[in-house]
């Protein structure tokens, strides 16, 4: 897609902040089927803390249309070779041209970089869209390797 580009960035910067926000606002949103009350997203934002995705425990990409945020990523990176996949989020403005699937085959090169072999995920049931991204992007199924209370479906993809 012309004009989209991926950038590594501190969770902490500004971008990243405001990226970081939308995604969990889109799924706190979904898991509620409504609209997100006041202080729900700031909750979730919170709860699950993003600031160890920087340096040698991880990796956040933003994926930059025209030089706007529109998409994010990371990788944690969790030993042995090991790394989750986590924060992928592409707004709803660029969804449906190539942005999750060229955002995911980035934080592939960069996770294969740091020396991971294997990325895994979890996505809840209701996130249909991510769930047909992954499998496109050649994620599988796979048994549950954790009990984290929103996950539902398991993936994991070898790196080459």
């Amino acid at each position: 897609m012309p004009g989209l580009t991926f950038v590594t960035t501190d969770p902490g910067s500004p971008a990243a902040a405001a990226t970081l926000w939308a995604y969990y606002d889109d799924i706190v949103g979904r898991y509620w089927g409504r609209a997100p009350l006041p202080g729900e997203t700031d909750s979730a934002v919170a709860d699950e803390p993003s600031g160890d995705l920087q340096g040698d425990t991880g990796v956040l990409v933003l994926g930059m249309l025209d030089g706007e945020p529109v998409a994010c990523g990371g990788v944690r990176f969790v030993g042995g070779g090991v790394g989750e996949l986590t924060r992928v989020y592409v707004a709803s403005a660029a969804r449906g041209i190539g942005a999750g699937a060229g955002l995911l085959a980035h934080l592939d090169v960069l996770a294969a970089r740091a020396g991971i072999t294997r990325l895994r995920l979890t996505v809840r049931s209701d996130l249909v869209e991510a769930r047909r991204l992954y499998a496109r992007c050649g994620y599988l199924e796979v048994a549950p390797f954790n009990t984290e209370p929103y996950a539902e479906h398991w993936f994991a993809k070898e790196l080459r």
